[in-house]
């Protein structure tokens, strides 16, 4: 990703602190591989410091500044921003996330101290755990065999990109992105996926994975070519995410599930169904293609709240009150 962009931040940040940031962001690009939407978010975060920082100063800042700042410049900011932009506890956080990135890349090149960025606590964050489907209402989803669309084929299709994703654990833009070439086949172990920031990682292929996959081969009406698409919409290009979306809002429907049953929930239910079964959580993490562990982690939480549930529904005590 090119970065001409930080052309924005001339006018709010001397030469010495435009140049580092170029540096900034040309190693989390090529050395950390972060997306390019989160590359543009941090970006845009520091911009938005560093106006505010010229205003608070009363001339752009330069690194010198970035290193003779006390917790009370960052409240500041984060202050603003709610005040003025009506920013919610989650971009603030993702603000001040951004900020730190860049004041830790400036510590590590010895040219500030970063201690007073950490000194500040981000905004409290509501508990927002995904909710996985139930077994059962996941085998139900991707079986294929509720009749939902006109065309048998586009039927077949959509059991195939949702198996993938409840089997696979994959994001859906990474079922998209399978073609021809690269599609799960009979005699297929792996699938090699490319994730995240250009993480690759290998997943296991389940044999019902390659049956709905053939299966919509079969039917498909297009040519799939090895360096096209594996899936197509209804007219043979390129089949958009927003009608697996559709997909799966007729099946809520249709099967009574509830609205957080979304694509991405089967992603989530692959993830809290393995965990269920006895795996363990690093193994989860490069199914995933989690760079993190603590990414992998929140599927820890949904577990032990699902078997609280289960014991107070259980358990003679637990109903009983006593």
């Amino acid at each position: 990703m090119g970065h001409s962009d930080s052309d924005h931040l001339l006018v709010h940040a001397k030469p010495d602190l435009n140049a580092v940031i170029g540096d900034w962001l040309d190693h989390l690009s090529d050395e950390r591989r972060l997306a390019d939407k989160t590359l543009l978010a941090y970006e845009r975060d520091v911009r938005q410091f560093l106006r505010f920082l010229a205003d608070h100063f009363g001339e752009p800042p330069g690194v010198k500044d970035l290193g003779n700042l006390r917790p009370a410049d960052f409240r500041g900011f984060l202050a603003r921003r709610r005040q003025d932009a009506k920013a919610g506890n989650r971009s603030l956080a993702r603000n001040l996330s951004g900020l730190r990135s860049l004041l830790r890349f400036l510590e590590r090149k010895g040219d500030i101290d970063a201690t007073a960025s950490g000194a500040v606590r981000p905004p409290r964050l509501a508990s927002t755990l995904p909710k996985p489907l139930s077994i059962p209402d996941a085998e139900e989803v991707i079986s294929g065999d509720l009749s939902l669309e006109r065309e048998p084929w586009i039927e077949a299709r959509n059991a195939a990109v949702l198996t993938l994703l409840y089997a696979c654990g994959l994001r859906l833009s990474e079922a998209l992105s399978l073609t021809g070439k690269t599609a799960p086949r009979a005699g297929s172990k792996t699938l090699r996926i490319r994730g995240k920031g250009g993480k690759e990682r290998l997943v296991p292929i389940l044999p019902v994975v390659v049956e709905a996959v053939e299966a919509y081969l079969a039917r498909c009406p297009y040519a799939v070519t090895p360096e096209g698409p594996l899936f197509l919409g209804a007219r043979g290009g390129p089949l958009n995410p927003r009608l697996v979306q559709g997909a799966m809002q007729k099946m809520r429907s249709a099967l009574g599930l509830p609205k957080s049953a979304t694509p991405h929930a089967l992603r989530h239910s692959f993830a809290t169904h393995l965990l269920a079964g006895g795996g363990d959580l690093r193994t989860i993490q490069e199914l995933l293609g989690h760079a993190s562990l603590s990414s992998t982690q929140i599927y820890t939480q949904i577990d032990s709240s699902a078997l609280l549930k289960a014991y107070d529904q259980a358990h003679p005590r637990a109903r009983s009150g006593s």
